[in-house]
């Protein structure tokens, strides 16, 4: 018996079980789905089933494949954490995650950013993340290399402390150069079967804090700062005032997304640029800044051309 927490939210039962039984073949574990030998809270589910936080999963005993260790990293997966690094020090390491990788394994991945720091790091044993990106964020990822330090970084997280920033692509203008959104927001509502965000005066309290860095004819490129941590809160604050993130195909507008795919942008235009914050024994401020992908600078190129 399993009890899903927050790292499994809204992940599919079948994505699920290929992450925790490694070595089982797929088609063995459909086949413990379509027999009911899984059970989520005591009933059948169908593979498409996504989980809540709180579920217990009831995974039956099966044989694994002998000599299976579902940890191989590729020459890529090494070349993309030697480079990724941003800034490390004894106890915190700080790297510029790409988009398209996730940072925990599941949802079919077998490997994320956390699970390949580790691989690569055997002599590390207390490397745990200390925030999350979706998937397709890129940008700013704090990994605590201690128990000592993640407690840190949890507590500066919480007395809102630590200062970051994103830069965002969105569609429209906006009528200030400054645009405050402080609107509350549910998480797990439902929308045609997929878990999304919302805009609810119910929800937990998210504050974000925008300002224009550049207008261009149909967009603008935004700094977007958060006054709290909520699921996808850039991305459903932005929705919110009517210019969504370009490349969102959770909360954006398709015409839109298809226009800029067209000229490249095969993303979500969304990077955690800046982390700024105490640190060390001292007290000293620690600011730290990752550069745009190539891809996203060379749109803003073509965009500053028309």
């Amino acid at each position: 018996m399993l009890r899903i927490g927050e790292e499994a939210e809204a992940q599919r039962i079948d994505n699920f079980l290929l992450k925790h039984l490694k070595g089982v073949p797929k088609s063995h574990i459909y086949r413990l789905l379509r027999s009911g030998q899984v059970r989520v809270n005591g009933k059948r589910i169908r593979q498409n089933f996504r989980l809540s936080v709180g579920d217990e999963v009831r995974i039956p005993p099966v044989r694994t494949s002998p000599g299976t260790t579902g940890g191989q990293l590729t020459d890529r997966q090494r070349e993309m954490l030697e480079t990724a690094v941003v800034y490390e020090d004894k106890t915190l390491l700080v790297i510029n995650k790409p988009s398209g990788v996730a940072v925990h394994g599941g949802s079919g991945i077998s490997l994320g950013i956390i699970e390949q720091l580790r691989l690569a790091r055997p002599d590390e044993k207390g490397l745990e993340l200390v925030h999350r990106l979706v998937r397709a964020t890129s940008g700013l990822l704090m990994v605590a290399k201690r128990r000592s330090a993640l407690r840190m970084l949890h507590e500066l997280q919480r007395d809102n402390r630590i200062r970051k920033r994103y830069l965002a692509l969105v569609a429209g203008d906006w009528p200030h150069n400054r645009m405050t959104v402080d609107v509350p927001l549910r998480k797990n509502t439902l929308r045609g079967g997929e878990r999304i965000v919302q805009a609810d005066p119910e929800g937990k309290q998210a504050l974000t804090l925008f300002r224009i860095k550049e207008q261009f004819s149909d967009s603008m490129l935004v700094e977007a700062e958060l006054k709290s941590g909520r699921t996808h809160q850039i991305r459903v604050h932005a929705a919110y005032l009517g210019t969504p993130v370009i490349g969102d195909d959770k909360y954006g507008d398709d015409e839109i997304n298809r226009r800029y795919r067209a000229l490249g942008l095969k993303r979500l235009f969304l990077h955690a640029w800046t982390l700024a914050f105490e640190w060390g024994a001292e007290g000293r401020v620690l600011k730290l800044t990752a550069p745009l992908e190539p891809v996203l600078e060379q749109l803003l190129t073509t965009l500053r051309k028309h």
